[in-house]
């Protein structure tokens, strides 16, 4: 490689693609003649997915950023030159949009790449074409001006650049007096989303008046290219007035009629979108003549006039209420003191080490699987041959390479003679390098031949009836009498869509052969390395003793690494088996989230009899949830959703039933929550509706229904709600609920367009699981004759500072600091048959293994203590050393009694409950849909939790095709909450502590409880659409699906621009129930 002057040409030969970065804006203009197609790449935001995605390529690729006449902005009397690599906009409109569109990051993306793009979600280019921009353009034969118009956004080849030429610079004229400029988008979320739909708008004015000279009107994602509303050019001439508008409506809504290639779906959302987009340009139009001509324009009600205001990007702030230990506490006991995480400075810095972090051995080879295109077919062949003659490829593995079982409970590591689901794996290529893998499964050909039924949504599988294990019920009192003398009977079915488990470190494993006795180490990214110990030793037909499994630590689980890993470790150690050599196998996050499943979506019928006064006498309830293809954890996640189903509620007369679902779906998993935030949003649901029925505030009616004393259960387990009370009640004070409310209703009454709504929602969460055997936990502590302490338990570090917890037990027992203390890893060697780390027991049981050994070693040590009471930590040590006294202990937990009787329906099942309260305060933009949660009041240590279950009752969306394809697969298409979806006030209080005796030092397991809490903001949502309904005088909805997304919100609040888009008004409730299921919505189109 050349000396990196300025002025030299830096180039760069791979494999495939030769890299060039030019100095000087003519070696660009030449090389751009000589290699007319190669494309220019500043950040590789545009192609570098294309490459990736699209299996795209490109023989030479020219980098202009070492090029400093293109980060120049001028300023002129005329407009300003923006060159093409400046993201310094000097246009308010423009950093608006730039703003929401990225974050802070630089030197990452381009204006002149995202203007050549074209992009039919551009968020800048409406506003460059309506502001009447030209690009400046230049090749080696001179330059040219472009206008950047509907031509050159539509791809005309008269309109566009040539091949050879290079844009370069971008001159933005100054606005005229009586012109108006204005943009607007609607995103998936607030910040680092793409556009559903963007506009920019331009209108000017003769002279003091409000009649229209020029219109500019263009649209992104509402076709295949940024589009212009050229009808609205009849206009010209036309005054701005409500006349005009309707008009303008319609023209629009017959112009966006005509389009169909938008990409992703939601027609009628982006329809509507369109024409609220005009209503608002209007109204902020309106309110400048206002300002510059107050005499010649009508006043404009300030309750129309909110909607123009966007919602602010506010950094979110929040406090924390806890008790603080005792004073009396050892200053060196860290228990029940707030500790930093361990590893959480390794974390921030990049030091953690996770599984594709370890360094590469001497032949390791790189592993990528084949999957399933199809969603149920029989394979008629598999033709490897060209792979296996791809540059670096080893060996090409399938189901015949497998010396033990290929599978368990149907679901088996490489399909064979049939794939029942799409991202089933078929085969996998081992190769020297995870590029040349990857290239080589495109080469791998299978010829399938679809078979029949083809299941993919809960409905299907009704129809079908197609189901996973038997049905399950559980029931008390006498439901059928208790409806007879009910007041009012309620009846309604409400869907939940599924959930992405989206860790940060994707699904991860690396198997080293030993090279003697089949032995064989596994790293893997998992919460149950003994299940991935024995799936592999299964799979290998090999005993356990040759298999051990290590896990430093996983980039996040959440339940979705617990059955899979074993699976995919599986996968790679057949491959290692054959190869003879390591294998690291690490899935991409669109390959992770097509194989591995997640949440299980729900459908819940209901049927509900109550009282006029809000008190409820008897439900019926069905749930079925879609298992996917193969059983996983599906049974226990519709167990665990039945028996948690009445969250705080007493219900005399109750009956749940629930199915699993068999689906050509791959089969979703454990979720964080594990059916509770399914069955307790049915449950809310339902309550909220009775509410509604009896014209009665919904907390009013969930008190009255609530646990007041002890009790039991439905499955008659016996629990004391006062810690539920106390929540509820303070929760209530700590937001000033009714206060709170009393605002709400004001603004509301001084708002049309924006609404606000507040909910508060109990929590009943039982802790654990309905087996003893769940609950074991075992762990070794050794100290060395330096006083230096090693720990090894059963638990995994996913994140949540298991480990950092199982240092203050062990400081505590040995009465030690905790600095003594350190964790190595989790291995199946040391401490053998663990049990999956999850259920929120995972700091219960091991915390109570480790204090059993601490505790063996103490009382070892307690003579030598004795007689030198004065001594310290390290002369004890070395006296039991010098005694011959074991310095290593085994401690066992044998666990919580726990059990289930599903024919009595009926048992003891979880070792206690917790419980909390959450208060949400949202505003929504009835326009568009957007909103903002304001204020969170919970009580209960809940953050994340909290944050995570906002995504699935809010934003989270998995999208299928008919055929089982899933499209949202990745940050571009699935957006999880992000820091700009964050409460803006965000208040936590715990309760003064109270005694569990069944936990270690009375701690309570948090980890799953508070997800489903997120579910307030969903309510808040909810009565925020009813406050807009009730204005416009439609009738109330008594069920929304989840997720409350924007189109969700948007289609809710009906008015004439809803009405305007739909055929008839009666489709405003087939748009909240016609979501079918996984997911809410099964699109036609791929999405982009």
């Amino acid at each position: 490689m050349a000396e990196d002057s300025p002025n030299t040409v830096l180039t760069f030969r791979g494999e495939r693609t030769t890299w060039i970065a030019p100095g000087t804006l003519n070696d660009l203009l030449e090389l751009k003649m000589e290699y007319p197609s190669a494309p220019l790449v500043i950040g590789n935001t545009c192609l570098g997915l294309d490459m990736k995605f699209k299996d795209v390529s490109y023989p030479i690729i020219i980098s202009p950023a070492r090029i400093l006449e293109l980060f120049v902005v001028t300023n002129t009397n005329e407009g300003m030159f923006s060159f093409t690599l400046t993201s310094s906009i000097c246009c308010n409109w423009l950093v608006k949009k730039l703003r929401l569109l990225d974050t802070k990051e630089i030197t990452v993306d381009s204006l002149g790449g995202h203007i050549i793009s074209r992009l039919p979600t551009s968020d800048l280019n409406p506003i460059f074409g309506v502001g009447n921009c030209k690009l400046n353009v230049a090749s080696t034969e001179g330059t040219q001006q472009i206008p950047l118009n509907d031509h050159f956004l539509a791809g005309v080849p008269e309109a566009i650049l040539k091949p050879e030429q290079v844009l370069i610079s971008v001159f933005v004229p100054l606005s005229r007096k009586w012109e108006f400029v204005s943009a607007f988008r609607q995103a998936p979320r607030q910040q680092n989303a793409f556009a559903i739909v963007n506009a920019g708008m331009r209108v000017a004015f003769k002279e003091d008046t409000n009649t229209i000279t020029d219109l500019s009107i263009l649209y992104g994602g509402i076709g295949a290219t940024v589009v212009s509303a050229k009808s609205c050019q009849q206009l010209i001439g036309r005054c701005w007035d409500e006349e005009m508008l309707d008009d303008a409506g319609r023209m629009i809504r017959e112009e966006v009629s005509l389009l169909t290639a938008a990409p992703g779906g939601m027609v009628e959302y982006r329809k509507t979108l369109a024409i609220s987009f005009l209503f608002k340009f209007y109204l902020d139009v309106l309110k400048q003549l206002k300002r510059r001509n107050p005499h010649r324009c009508p006043d404009i009600s300030q309750k129309l006039l909110q909607v123009l205001e966007d919602f602010p990007l506010t950094m979110p702030h929040g406090t924390q209420s806890f008790k603080d230990v005792d004073s009396q506490q050892p200053l060196q006991d860290p228990v029940g003191r707030p500790i930093m995480h361990q590893s959480g400075i390794k974390h921030a810095t990049g030091e953690a080490v996770f599984c594709d972090d370890m360094s590469v051995l001497a032949g390791e080879l790189f592993l990528a699987v084949v999957t399933s295109s199809k969603p149920h077919a029989r394979i008629i062949s598999l033709d490897a041959s060209e792979a296996l003659a791809s540059p670096g490829v080893v060996d090409v593995i399938t189901a015949q390479d497998v010396p033990g079982d290929n599978g368990r409970e149907e679901e088996s590591l490489y399909a064979q003679d049939e794939v029942i689901c799409v991202g089933q794996i078929v085969c996998a290529v081992a190769a020297d390098s995870y590029a040349r893998a990857k290239q080589a499964t495109k080469k791998v050909k299978i010829v399938y031949e679809d078979m029949e039924p083809m299941i993919v949504t809960v409905q299907d599988a009704l129809q079908h009836e197609s189901f996973i294990g038997p049905e399950k019920k559980l029931e008390q009192g006498n439901v059928q009498l208790a409806f007879q003398s009910a007041d009012q009977i309620l009846e309604g079915e409400v869907h939940l869509g599924g959930q992405e488990h989206f860790y940060m470190e994707t699904q991860s494993v690396r198997v080293i052969p030993k090279g003697e006795d089949m032995e064989m180490d596994i790293y893997v990214s998992s919460q149950d390395a003994a299940f991935t110990q024995e799936m592999v030793a299964r799979t290998l037909g090999i005993p356990k003793n040759r298999i051990t499994c290590h896990v430093k630590r996983v980039g996040g689980a959440f339940g979705g690494k617990t059955s899979k890993p074993g699976l995919l470790a599986s996968v790679a150690a057949v491959a290692a088996q054959k190869t003879g050599r390591p294998i690291r196998f690490i899935l991409e996050r669109g390959d992770d989230m097509l194989i591995t499943g997640g949440r299980h979506p729900l459908l819940g019928k209901y049927r509900v009899g109550f009282m006029n006064n809000g008190k409820i006498k008897a439900a019926d309830i069905q749930l079925y949830i879609n298992g996917g293809c193969t059983p996983d954890d599906s049974e226990l996640v519709i167990e665990y959703a039945l028996l948690k189903l009445e969250n705080a509620y007493k219900i005399p007369n109750l009956r749940v039933r629930g199915r699993v679902c068999k689906t050509n779906l791959p089969s979703n998993t454990a979720f964080r929550g594990f059916g509770f935030p399914q069955g307790a949003f049915v449950t809310e649901t339902w309550v909220s509706a009775v509410a509604a029925k009896c014209h009665l505030p919904p907390e009013k009616v969930r008190e009255l229904n609530m646990y007041k004393t002890i009790d039991r259960t439905i499955h008659k387990q016996e629990f004391d709600p006062t810690n539920l009370i106390k929540c509820w009640e303070t929760c209530m004070e700590n937001s000033s609920y009714y206060s709170r409310k009393k605002a709400v209703d004001e603004f509301n009454q001084q708002s049309f367009w924006k609404k606000r709504g507040i909910a508060i929602i109990p929590m009943k969460f039982s802790v654990g699981f309905p087996k003893t055997f769940y609950h074991q936990a075992a762990a070794l502590v050794q100290i060395y004759t330096d006083g230096s302490v090693l720990v090894a338990h059963g638990g995994v570090e996913l994140g949540q500072g298991i480990n950092t917890k199982m240092i203050q037990v062990a400081s505590r027992e040995l009465k030690i600091p905790m600095s003594y203390i350190h964790l190595d890893e989790m291995n199946t060697m040391t401490v053998p048959n663990t049990i999956t780390t999850g259920g929120s027991t995972g700091a219960d049981v091991n915390g109570r293994a480790v204090q059993n050994a601490c505790q063996i070693l103490m009382k070892r040590l307690e003579p030598i203590i004795s007689q030198n009471p004065n001594g310290d930590w390290e002369e004890w040590i070395n006296e039991a050393f010098i005694q011959s006294i074991s310095l290593s202990a085994t401690g066992y937990f044998r666990g919580y009694q726990a059990d289930m009787d599903w024919e009595k329906g009926e048992g003891d099942i979880y070792p206690y409950f917790v419980f909390g309260a959450a208060c949400s305060e949202v505003e929504i933009d009835c326009l568009t849909g957007a909103h903002k949660t304001t204020v969170f009041a919970g009580t209960w240590k809940i953050e994340g939790a909290f944050v995570q279950g906002l995504g699935l009752y809010t934003l989270e969306e998995l999208k299928y095709s008919p055929e089982g394809v899933l499209y949202t697969r990745g940050p571009h298409q699935y957006k999880i909450a992000s820091v700009s979806d964050i409460p803006e006030e965000f208040h936590v209080s715990l309760l003064t502590p109270t005694q569990n005796p069944k936990a270690i030092y009375s701690s309570k397991g948090l980890g799953e409880a508070g997800m489903f809490l997120g579910s307030s903001v969903f309510f808040a949502i909810a009565a925020a659409v009813a406050a807009a309904r009730k204005e416009r005088g439609l009738p109330l909805i008594l069920a929304i699906n989840s997720p409350a997304t924007a189109e969700v919100i948007r289609m809710a609040c009906e008015d004439q621009f809803t009405n305007l888009v739909w055929d008839d008004l009666h489709l405003v409730c087939k748009c909240l129930s016609r979501a079918p299921f996984p997911g809410s919505h099964i699109c036609s189109k791929a999405l982009d």
